[in-house]
């Protein structure tokens, strides 16, 4: 296998992922630095390519909070064992794409080798050496890595690929209706996608970008997919596809708690995830206000069920009756007596009531989830609460998004939105919750 680079892709405003994206009022977090079980998501990308020989990496950043938020995570890459570098500021203003953007690091840093290009906002598992030789196989100036999700999936959100027999793409639709997809998938169920993943051949790529046609387009936009993939295509260079064995998706609140869930089951092998429920030993000697019994005492006394798929950090107080299956529980955490999560990433400092049911939930930092015996709060459809959000006692909510800092009260439903608003009051059934509170929308 050649030597090969990384040029990850660190840009965007997050404005799917949110309120994951939201530290709190004007401050956002970039998707790379979101965390995912504990760690930036970032940060596992680069351990997961060290651990199959990719150690030099490179960062196409753009703006203030993807720069430095990423360099806080990676600085140099010392601690991971490899080396980090970073597209210079000054260049931002002309990143007017991915595309770009890739072909400006290319440039600045003085790739001529080869170099695998992702983004920051997913989860990949690949042979990189098979897809070395593939690509070195085919004489491809770009290979494209491919996923595969349903045509309701793809529609207006995925860019779909068409190849022929051999792997080379003959076509790129990007975001097509629900009704180009049916017209062209030869099966419904497994329609090939674009995942963002790209093996290129840097020193052909970097004299592609120095011609007046490309340099031109550049000047206005150059996304991967929109822009230089299919003009690739188009001027006839050898664009090749490979399938990857799975990619998940965090670049939002539904797809995040699903390859949450995913990793925590062993579906990522990259990751390198312990077997069995990982839970910190501060955790199992922790006891709680009600009983009095550590974390270790209730497990063995059946007191407290603990799935396989679950992790729980530092120092988090468990009471009686906690059930807790394919959830990631975060430092410093409160879990209330007989309250249950499925599928929750519950993270530092929250706080779940007595009772309350969560599943398929995102809960932020300092969150509260106020519940009781009597009036349990649940919360599940794939509900996402920024950090220091306080959901009231008895509250329903299913497919909200709050932001940061607000206060929901009454019952939420499928698709709802909390907005900034001043005070608080509770909805009727049906419709999305009111909330208190300052946040940044878009």
């Amino acid at each position: 296998m050649p030597s090969i680079a990384a040029i990850a892709l660190a840009g965007g405003r997050g404005l799917r992922a949110r309120p994951l994206t939201l530290e709190g009022s004007g401050h956002i977090r970039s998707k790379a630095a979101v965390p995912f079980l504990g760690r930036p998501v970032i940060e596992w990308l680069v351990a997961a390519l060290r651990d199959q020989g990719i150690t030099s990496f490179h960062v196409a950043a753009n703006g203030r909070e993807n720069r430095y938020q990423v360099k806080e995570a990676l600085g140099y890459g010392e601690r991971l064992g490899v080396s980090v570098r970073y597209s210079r500021p000054r260049t931002d203003r002309f990143n007017t794409g991915s595309g770009q953007a890739t072909l400006s690091v290319i440039e600045e840093h003085g790739l001529l080798g080869h170099a695998l290009v992702l983004p920051t906002d997913s989860l990949f598992e690949f042979d990189l050496a098979a897809l070395a030789r593939d690509h070195l196989a085919s004489g491809a100036v770009v290979t494209v890595g491919l996923a595969h999700r349903t045509a309701a999936e793809v529609a207006g959100t995925y860019g779909l690929v068409l190849a022929d027999g051999t792997g080379r793409i003959q076509r790129f639709i990007e975001k097509p209706p629900v009704e180009t997809v049916a017209a062209v998938a030869a099966d419904l169920d497994r329609v090939p996608i674009n995942a963002g993943l790209y093996l290129v051949d840097c020193a052909r790529l970097r004299a592609l970008g120095a011609t007046d046609e490309l340099a031109a387009l550049a000047g206005r936009a150059l996304d991967w997919g929109g822009d230089l993939l299919p003009w690739l295509v188009s001027r006839g260079h050898r664009v090749m596809c490979s399938p990857l064995a799975k990619v998940g998706d965090l670049g939002n609140p539904r797809d995040y708690l699903i390859t949450m869930a995913e990793a925590l089951a062993g579906g990522y092998p990259s990751l390198r995830l312990p077997d069995g429920p990982v839970i910190h030993p501060s955790s199992l000697a922790r006891r709680d206000e009600v009983s009095g019994l550590t974390l270790a005492d209730k497990l063995a006394a059946g007191l407290v069920h603990v799935g396989p798929g679950a992790w729980i950090g530092r120092d988090v107080e468990i009471g009686p009756g906690v059930v807790l299956r394919d959830s990631y529980v975060g430092d410093e955490a409160d879990l209330h007596p007989w309250c249950r999560l499925e599928r929750v990433a519950c993270l530092d400092g929250a706080i779940i009531g007595p009772g309350a049911r969560l599943s398929d939930a995102y809960v932020g930092v300092m969150a509260r989830v106020d519940s009781s015996l009597e009036r349990p709060a649940v919360i599940d459809g794939f509900t996402a609460l920024g950090h220091e959000v306080r959901v009231a006692e008895g509250a329903g909510l299913s497919g909200v998004i709050a932001y940061p800092g607000q206060t929901v009260t009454g019952a939420g439903h499928s698709g709802g939105r909390q907005s900034p608003s001043s005070g608080s009051s509770t909805s009727r059934p049906g419709q999305s919750p009111t909330s208190s509170g300052s946040s940044t929308r878009s």
